[in-house]
């Protein structure tokens, strides 16, 4: 039987209405990575609570077939709204995932590039630890983004891991005339390298 993988995220996740290309989420460059049917049902700017609100998690829930992986990475946005019970909110994901017959993956935050004096900062507080204690405590895979895509810029470098993101001077990109200079939201190359890592370690989950 064949397993489909189901994302479930914010725009770090999400593939990206062909009007911001290249911008794109890791999950839109997954299935090509992993060789296994993908449903991404990431949306930029979605919350553990706004992505329930809006059906996106219903939806996703209805196409599990047992066996399948149930893959979550929100932070970005949830920081944003410290009010949200971020850590609860995933606990549910998980347990819901589960009585579908489907196994979850969490997977903490991806880093934001954000450098100072030569090193990379952390920007996500203690978002990456609530999904470390959670994935323990509930004993669900976790795959680390945020230590993984820490190692991936720091590799890169200050300049050189502009490639990795939404990055282009004016007049370089017809749909970005004015140029941007995107530190959260990859381009095709990062994502594609991000879903690379993911790919290895869901192929030892699948």
């Amino acid at each position: 039987m064949s397993v489909t993988v189901l994302l479930a995220g914010d725009s770090t996740v999400a593939s990206c209405p062909a009007a911001e290309a290249p911008m794109s989420g890791w999950g839109a460059q997954l299935g090509a990575r992993l060789g296994l049917p993908v449903r991404n049902f990431a949306k930029g700017g979605a919350t553990t609570a706004s992505h329930r609100a809006e059906g996106l998690w219903a939806a996703l829930l209805r196409e599990v077939v047992p066996g399948d992986l149930v893959v979550l990475q929100f932070g970005h946005n949830d920081q944003k709204e410290p009010e949200l019970p971020y850590r609860e909110n995933l606990r549910g994901f998980v347990a819901e995932a589960r009585a579908a017959g489907a196994r979850p993956v969490l997977c903490t935050p991806v880093q934001r590039r954000r450098w100072a004096d030569g090193r990379l900062v952390p920007t996500h507080g203690g978002y990456p630890d609530q999904v470390r204690e959670l994935a323990a405590a509930e004993d669900v895979p976790l795959i680390d983004l945020t230590t993984a895509t820490t190692a991936l810029y720091e590799r890169y470098g200050p300049e050189g891991s502009k490639a990795l993101f939404t990055h282009f001077p004016p007049g370089v990109h017809p749909l970005y005339p004015g140029g941007v200079a995107d530190d959260t939201h990859f381009c095709f190359r990062g994502a594609d390298e991000v879903a690379a890592i993911v790919a290895e370690r869901l192929k030892e989950i699948a």
